[in-house]
């Protein structure tokens, strides 16, 4: 067992006025499985790079273990060769039979690796990955998001294959999978950074008693105050009014006064302004308790949708439905029968490439005109057979899994879309962005600051349906958090695709599976 210590920290990137992180101190243990939490752009990656040695930065990080990293980059050209033809780049030293291992463990076969990276799924890449990351031995781990696009079935392999190993950091939005898999969390608070044991559900918990306390402490503190500055403004009141009597009498209208009076009235006056005094200090002191007790609270705020009423009970209805791709012989799925009622949230659930994004994609082209360049229905690139209804004049809004179209400026993206730009801007407040990324384009974003683009943007639009294809890859548990509260307080028509268990068991009113 070794440590990583992390002494006074600080990094900022060229040209940011605000540091990303900024005296930051805290040790970890090479054999603990560390979860680490924090919302998009508070500088997960960041660290992870920062302890790659990818960024100077100030202050010292202290560790005596070789780190290796998930992801591993693959060049365009390795797209057309097998992994194990490559797999050193990744590792060097890799021995291809612990890499079999490997792949055993997480459910793959070995022929995996002798196949065109570029065929593979993404589930078989993510698999082939690890199966590389954990053939070392002695390495510490950086497992950057690893469930991104896997199917549920594959979430649940990885789950069980983490819970197995130990001696890594994960960074990951999933729960389900922190809970499984990790014993410590290290945490990107708003203000502060905190080492914890436990996995997700154990720091939540005291996540929420602390929170509960320090509003309590912080409630008790304005209270003294306020009580504290009255008697002070009482206090201060009193002694400036006889301070003024102290000095000049009419004896005809004061015949009980006397000169001698003046050094009573000086003495009580002085001992009031010293009480006085006391209580400045006293609401400084207050005041200084209560600094920092609500630094580090989450308090999202509430998000809207406005979604539209259509006329129609059934918006969807799938008959023996099929699909497949003209160019394959083999159909995605068969057979299919479902119904969409307004009101209804339906999630479908299935493995990687079993139609679920295809059936978005007709559901959409059923519903857009036959000139549309993106129905593909109409191009004939998709071909179906049975029957898929959907109810005339659906106004549809949809977040696509892929973000890599996303280019400029937000006021260009706004404009295109017909956004109110003061609007959306407010939204993306809302999801935790900050207004310096309102100043750069699009993509300079992080993938989870583009995801809030497009769950922003379909937030904005008045719909009867709302299509959401994986809309939660890369977004953070918090803003998880947000959109389930919002959902389940307006109750859009949904259909989604979403492989985050929580998420579809806090939501789904009907799951259809494919």
């Amino acid at each position: 067992m070794a440590q990583i210590s992390v002494t006074n920290l600080t990094f900022n990137y060229e040209g940011s006025f605000d540091n990303i992180f900024e005296n930051v101190s805290f040790s970890i243990d090479t054999d603990w499985k560390l979860g680490f939490i924090g919302r998009n752009g508070k500088g997960k990656t960041t660290f992870l790079n920062l302890l790659l040695g990818k960024q100077e930065y100030q202050g010292t990080i202290h560790a005596s273990t070789v780190f290796d990293y998930f992801p591993y980059k693959v060049p365009r050209e390795n797209l057309k060769i097998s992994a194990a033809e490559f797999i050193d780049e990744w590792k060097t030293g890799c021995e291809q039979w612990r890499v079999i291992c490997e792949l055993d463990k997480l459910g793959v076969e070995a022929e995996v690796l002798y196949r065109p990276f570029g065929t593979l799924s993404h589930g078989e890449r993510t698999k082939v990955m690890l199966a590389v990351l954990f053939s070392g031995e002695n390495d510490f781990l950086l497992i950057d998001e690893p469930t991104n696009h896997l199917d549920q079935d594959s979430r649940e392999i990885l789950k069980k294959y983490l819970s197995a190993k130990k001696g890594f950091i994960l960074v990951s939005h999933d729960r389900d999978l922190l809970d499984a898999c990790v014993d410590h969390v290290l945490v990107l608070n708003r203000q502060s950074i905190e080492v914890q044991a436990g996995n997700f559900s154990s720091w939540w918990e005291n996540k929420n008693k602390k929170d509960n306390f320090s509003k309590m402490e912080n409630e008790k503190h304005l209270k003294e105050i306020a009580k504290l500055k009255q008697a002070a403004d009482r206090s201060a009141r009193w002694a400036d009014k006889n301070e003024g009597t102290k000095i000049g009498f009419d004896p005809s209208k004061e015949p009980d006064r006397c000169i001698s009076t003046r050094a009573y009235i000086g003495a009580k006056t002085k001992k009031m302004q010293s009480r006085v005094k006391a209580y400045e200090t006293r609401i400084s002191r207050e005041i200084t308790e209560k600094e920092g007790l609500l630094q580090d609270i989450e308090n999202p705020a509430e998000l809207k949708i406005m979604p539209l009423t259509h006329y129609k009970k059934v918006l969807i209805s799938a008959n023996e439905y099929g699909l497949k791709y003209a160019d394959s012989e083999n159909w995605l799925f068969k057979n299919l029968r479902f119904e969409l009622q307004k009101g209804e949230r339906v999630f479908l659930n299935g493995a990687n490439g079993c139609g679920k994004s295809s059936l978005l994609q007709a559901v959409i082209d059923h519903c857009a005109g036959e000139d549309s360049d993106s129905n593909k229905l109409a191009r004939g690139i998709l071909q179906e057979q049975g029957r898929l209804e959907t109810a005339a004049g659906l106004v549809i809004s949809y977040v696509n899994q892929d973000t890599s179209f996303l280019r400029g400026s937000i006021k260009a993206f706004c404009k295109d879309r017909e956004l109110e730009e003061s609007l959306f801007c407010a939204l993306l407040r809302q999801l935790d962005m900050e207004r310096v990324q309102f100043e750069k384009n699009i993509e300079e974003y992080s993938e989870g600051q583009k995801k809030k683009v497009l769950i922003a943007a379909s937030l904005m639009t008045p719909a009867h349906l709302y299509i959401w294809d994986e809309p939660l890859n890369y977004i953070d548990i918090f803003s998880r958090m947000q959109i389930e509260k919002l959902i389940l307080s307006y109750k859009p028509t949904m259909l989604i695709v979403e492989h985050d268990v929580r998420f579809r068991e806090q939501i789904a009113t009907k799951i259809v599976a494919l």
